[in-house]
């Protein structure tokens, strides 16, 4: 028998609301005192720590000390990934917690994280919402039969970015184009090689600065600016 992920151990890691709390409070990558997550999550300090033993047991968080206090963070990138995906899946199904509380209660994320951050291999948040919308707007994507399809427009501008969609569709096994929802509004976003390939563009670009360990990432002024004008052309050309 091949083996299996013991994906139950963390579950039940975090299927408790308070270690779960914390968790989230770590979503951007950054590293909290435990005392401050004790206080985020409604915990006296010794329970706090006792959590947060079984989270770093389990894999999941990572101790720092500093002087006299503990700090802790994720103790790796797909941490914050599962967390998401999990946070995305209870806000699509507005699924109650045990405690009563529904997905929509949740903490608000940090600022950095609602406005751009890494979703697996593509850019996701307020931003990539945003492009999203406007190359709908733009008929450089279309929803067809519940995928997506770069059209022939689309391939053109694309084009101008050193995005080549019939090279790209040979060259990667990934779907070429895909459609993901966004935790923080529920908004979509592009996922697939269409998706990493902009992001890549961005990087390589310098319209987005990573943070080594942080999911967030910066958005260059110049970034702002050149990422707001793509798809944005031709949008008033397609209202007239």
């Amino acid at each position: 028998m091949k083996h299996i992920p013991c994906i139950s151990q963390i579950a039940t890691l975090l299927a408790d609301p308070k270690r779960s709390a914390m968790l989230w409070a770590l979503i951007d990558g950054t590293a909290r005192a435990s005392e401050e997550l004790a206080s985020l999550a409604g915990l006296s300090p010794s329970s706090a720590s006792a959590h947060l033993a079984r989270l770093s047991a389990g894999g999941l968080l990572k101790r720092e000390a500093r002087g006299r206090q503990r700090f802790f963070r994720l103790a790796a990138p797909e941490v914050g990934a599962a967390v998401e995906a999990l946070a995305s899946v209870s806000v699509a199904n507005n699924a109650p917690y045990d405690t009563g509380e529904t997905a929509l209660d949740l903490p608000a994320a940090p600022l950095s994280m609602r406005k751009a951050r890494i979703c697996r291999d593509h850019l996701s948040g307020d931003l990539a919402a945003e492009l999203y919308q406007r190359m709908i707007d733009a008929q450089w994507i279309e929803s067809l039969d519940h995928r997506l399809e770069v059209t022939a427009k689309g391939s053109l501008e694309l084009a101008n970015y050193g995005i080549y969609i019939q090279a790209l569709a040979r060259r990667e096994k990934q779907t070429l184009c895909t459609c993901r929802s966004d935790w923080s509004d529920r908004r979509p976003h592009l996922g697939g090689a269409l998706g990493a390939s902009l992001l890549k563009l961005f990087i390589q670009s310098g319209w987005l600065k990573l943070n080594d360990g942080h999911r967030a990432v910066q958005v260059t002024a110049v970034g702002l600016k050149e990422i707001g004008k793509i798809a944005s052309h031709c949008t008033s050309e397609v209202s007239n």
